[in-house]
C-alpha cells in the first residue's frame, strides 16, 4: 500500500513538472492542481500566443510523460468537435521518443512468454530492431520451420506505469468536471476511460493478433487486400509473431510509379478496403496512416498495426451511412432526424438554428466537385456546428471521421481526382437498402408485435395477483373483492380488445413500411413465391371488419 502510493506521489511531482517546464503552471494553478502559480511567466496565458504554439508545447509535453499520454493526446487528436484545430493538428504529430530496448531485455521478456530458451524458439533472432516504439520493438526472426517471421516484443515494466498514470489521470478528470463547466460538457472522464480501454487493449498483444486476423477475414475471398498472418503459437500477451510483409510505403510515390504500379487502382482498392470494414463490418483499422499501409506486387495493399480498431454497432453503423448518404445528396432535415434519431437532440436544443447553421454549412460546399469535397473535413465541421449546439457526438464517430480524414490524405497522393465522398455514397447506399429490405421489416415487425402482445396479455393476470394479495389481508386497504373482480372481468376484456387492436396497428404500420421499403430498395416483396402486400392487404381488411363487428356488437360504437 505504502509503495504503491509512493509511486503515484512520485509520478505525480513528474507529470506536475512537466506541464509547469513547457508553460502550463498557471493552468495548473486555476484548475486546482496545484495552490499556487508555479510558473515564472506562463506562456498560455499570453493573448499574443497562438493556439498552434501552445499545441506544440502540449506535443512536447505529452511526448516526454510517455506511453499513457502521448495515447491520451492521440485520442484527443480525434475530438474536432472540442478543441481547436491548430491544437488538433499538433497533437497529430505525436510520436514515440524512446531508446532502443537492450537485447538482453528482448530476450527476457521472449523466453519468459515463451516458457523456453530464445534458442529453442527460433533459429535466430535479429539483435537489431526493425523498429521500435514506446510499447515495444520489433525484430526480424525465423523459425525451425524455415519461415521467415518478426517478433513484435513489449518493454518490460509498462504495465505498472500505465496503471499509475490512468489512476492519476481519473483523478484529474474529477477535479477538472468539478471545477469547470468545460470538463463536465465534454464528460472528460468519458475520454479517460475511452483512453483507458484502448491502451489496455494495445497492452494485450492477443487481443491485436484477434483484431489482425478478424480483418483478415472479412478479405480472405477477395484479390487486392492482405494482412499478415499470426503464428499462435508463438505469440502471448507481450510477444507477437506474425508473417513479414515486405512491400513498398504507400507514400513512396516515386518508387511506386519507377516500378509500374498503378496508383488510380491502388486509391480505389484502398478506398473499398477500408469503406468496407467502416460501412460493411462495423469494424475497421482505425489508424491508416502511410507507415501502417503497404504496396505488394499486383497492387495489393497490406495493412500492418492492429493495435488501433473500431468498433461499431449495428446502429451506429446504420447512423454514419445515412450521415454519408443525406451528405451526398445535400439533405440537411435528414441529418438532424439522423442527430434525432441518435438522441443527441434534447428538448433544450435549438433545433431552428442548428439546421441555419447546417444550411449555410452546405451553401459552402454546394457549388463543389465531389472530387474537391473532403468527406472527412465536411463530417468533422458538422460536428463542430453540433459542438456550438451544446450536441454530443459520441466518440465512435469522432474516431471514424478521423479514420476517414487519415484515410483522404493517403489517396491524396496517389490520385488526387479520387473522392472518398462519392466513393462511399454506395455503401451508404446499400447499407441503407439492407435496413429496410421487406424481408428485415417483416421480421422485425412481427417481433416487435409478439412481444407487445405477451406484455398485454400478462396484464390481467398481473392484477389478479394483486387483488389476490389484497384479499388475504397482506396489504392493508379497504376494498370491496367482488367490485374488484367484475373490475378485472371486464379489464380482462378491454385488455383483449386493446391487444386485437394493436395487432392492427402493428400490422398496418408493417404494410406501409413493406411497401416504403419496396420502393426505396427496389427490391421485390414476394416471399416465399407469395406477394405479401396483396396478402396483407387482404388480411389487414378482414382484421379490420372482424373488429368493427366486435365493437357493435359490444353496444360500445
Amino acid at each position: 500500500m505504502f509503495e504503491r502510493q509512493f509511486r503515484h506521489t512520485k509520478r505525480y511531482q513528474e507529470i506536475v513538472n512537466t506541464f509547469i517546464r513547457y508553460g502550463f503552471g498557471y493552468v495548473l494553478y486555476r484548475i486546482g492542481i496545484t495552490d499556487r502559480d508555479l510558473s515564472k511567466k506562463d506562456e498560455s496565458t499570453d493573448a499574443n500566443v497562438n493556439l498552434q504554439n501552445i499545441g506544440r508545447r502540449l506535443r512536447y509535453t505529452l511526448q516526454d510523460l510517455g506511453p499513457t499520454f502521448i495515447k491520451l493526446g492521440q485520442v484527443a487528436s480525434t475530438r474536432h468537435d472540442v478543441l481547436p484545430r491548430e491544437i488538433i493538428t499538433e497533437l497529430e504529430k505525436l510520436q514515440d521518443h524512446v531508446t532502443v530496448l537492450p537485447f538482453d531485455h528482448v530476450r527476457q521478456t521472449i523466453e519468459s512468454e515463451l516458457d523456453d530458451e530464445l534458442e529453442h524458439l527460433f533459429v535466430h533472432v535479429e539483435p537489431e530492431p526493425l523498429a521500435t516504439a514506446s510499447i515495444g520493438q520489433v525484430h526480424a526472426a525465423k523459425l525451425f520451420t524455415g519461415e521467415d517471421v518478426v517478433i513484435k516484443v513489449q518493454r518490460p515494466g509498462l504495465k505498472p506505469i500505465v496503471e499509475t498514470d490512468m489512476e492519476i489521470l481519473v483523478r484529474i478528470g474529477n477535479l477538472l468536471e468539478e471545477r469547470t463547466e468545460w470538463a463536465k460538457r465534454y464528460r472528460i472522464q468519458a475520454i479517460i476511460q475511452e483512453l483507458s480501454f484502448s491502451l489496455r487493449n494495445e497492452l494485450d498483444y492477443l487481443i491485436e493478433g484477434h483484431s489482425g486476423e478478424r480483418i483478415a477475414n472479412q478479405f480472405q475471398n477477395k484479390i487486392g487486400v492482405r494482412v499478415p498472418a499470426i503464428y499462435w503459437d508463438f505469440t502471448t500477451q507481450k510477444v507477437l509473431t506474425m508473417e513479414p510483409i515486405s512491400g513498398i510505403k504507400i507514400s513512396d510515390i516515386e518508387t511506386l510509379d519507377a516500378e509500374g504500379y498503378d496508383r488510380k487502382l491502388l486509391a480505389k482498392r484502398l478506398s473499398d478496403a477500408m469503406l468496407t470494414q467502416i460501412l460493411d463490418e462495423g469494424f475497421f483499422h482505425a489508424d491508416p496512416h502511410s507507415g501502417n499501409v503497404y504496396i505488394l506486387p499486383k497492387n495489393t495493399i497490406a495493412f500492418l498495426d492492429f493495435g488501433e480498431v473500431g468498433r461499431l454497432s449495428e446502429g451506429m453503423t446504420y447512423h454514419i451511412s445515412s450521415i454519408i448518404y443525406n451528405l451526398h445528396n445535400g439533405d440537411t432535415q435528414a441529418l438532424i432526424r439522423t442527430f434525432a434519431k441518435m438522441d443527441l437532440i434534447d428538448e433544450k436544443t435549438d433545433i431552428n438554428a442548428f439546421q441555419r447553421d447546417l444550411g449555410a454549412l452546405h451553401e459552402r460546399y454546394a457549388n463543389l466537385m465531389l472530387k474537391d469535397m473532403s468527406l472527412g473535413k465536411v463530417i468533422i465541421e458538422i460536428f463542430q456546428v453540433a459542438y456550438h449546439h451544446a450536441i454530443d457526438i459520441p466518440s465512435e464517430m469522432a474516431m471514424v471521421s478521423k479514420t476517414i480524414l487519415t484515410l483522404e490524405g493517403v489517396i491524396g497522393r496517389l490520385d488526387p481526382e479520387f473522392s472518398i465522398m462519392k466513393a462511399a455514397e454506395p455503401y451508404a447506399r446499400k447499407l441503407l437498402k439492407r435496413r429496410y429490405s421487406p424481408r428485415r421489416i417483416l421480421r422485425k415487425s412481427m417481433n416487435e408485435i409478439v412481444e407487445n402482445v405477451e406484455i398485454l396479455s400478462g396484464l390481467p393476470k398481473d392484477l389478479k395477483d394483486v387483488m389476490s394479495t389484497l384479499q388475504r389481508g397482506r396489504v392493508g386497504l379497504d376494498i370491496n373483492v367482488k367490485q374488484a373482480e367484475r373490475f378485472l372481468d371486464r379489464f380482462d376484456k378491454i385488455s383483449n380488445r386493446l391487444s386485437f387492436s394493436i395487432i392492427m396497428l402493428a400490422f398496418s404500420i408493417l404494410m406501409a413500411g413493406l411497401i416504403i421499403g419496396s420502393a426505396i430498395t427496389d427490391q421485390s416483396t414476394v416471399i416465399w413465391k407469395l406477394p405479401i402486400i396483396e396478402i396483407g392487404a387482404v388480411i389487414a381488411t378482414l382484421m379490420f371488419i372482424l373488429m368493427v363487428i366486435t365493437i357493435i356488437r359490444s353496444g360500445r360504437m
